[in-house]
């Protein structure tokens, strides 16, 4: 375990640590706050409900339902169960550059990298029948915000991957339960 510590400070510092191009550094602290990324999920929102017609009703209380899983089990059961203090108010041996507020919250799992994931998951089987080439877009887009975590000094990137993961696995299981009781079959491409 004391390895795993190890190794997950060393990735931390060397990712927080990194001295990026000015506008790279800024795009990192903008991408991860909902003022960047809500108006991309109205787009898509307005874009299912004018494609997608009565089915985009479905996919968004489905997306709601995936949104609402990951967050309660982030927020609610692991970070109150681990209650991992986050780098910026940690004392372990390490440097932190803290680039933005420093919640008081805990810090396993990163609620940021759990939502995006789950709804990038989700989205990708739903949609990615449809419009194929959205997949990497979608894993690059929750993937960044994750990063970007990490890069600001607010989480470790343990905090970051299993977040991802259980994100991923969230938002696989409201896409076969979509597919199962609104579309009767699930296809992976």
């Amino acid at each position: 375990m004391e390895d795993i510590l190890k190794l997950d400070y060393w990735l931390f510092e060397t990712i927080n640590q990194a001295a990026p191009i000015y506008v790279i550094e800024q795009l990192l602290i903008l991408v991860r706050h909902p003022i960047f990324w809500i108006p991309l999920y109205l787009f898509i929102v307005s874009f299912l409900v004018f494609n997608f017609k009565e089915k985009a009703y479905w996919i968004i209380l489905f997306s709601l339902l995936t949104f609402g899983t990951s967050d309660m089990v982030s927020s609610q059961l692991i970070k109150k169960s681990v209650q991992r203090l986050r780098p910026c108010r940690t004392e372990a041996p390490i440097q932190v550059t803290t680039r933005v507020y420093c919640g008081s919250g805990y810090s396993f799992t990163s609620s940021h990298a759990t939502n995006h994931f789950a709804i990038a998951v989700f989205w990708m089987f739903v949609l990615g029948k449809y419009i194929k080439w959205v997949k990497i877009p979608l894993i690059f887009w929750a993937g960044i915000i994750s990063y970007a975590q990490v890069f600001v000094g607010v989480h470790f990137p343990t905090d970051v991957l299993v977040g991802s993961i259980i994100g991923c696995m969230i938002g696989y299981l409201w896409a076969a339960l979509y597919a199962r009781y609104y579309e009767n079959k699930l296809q992976i491409t």
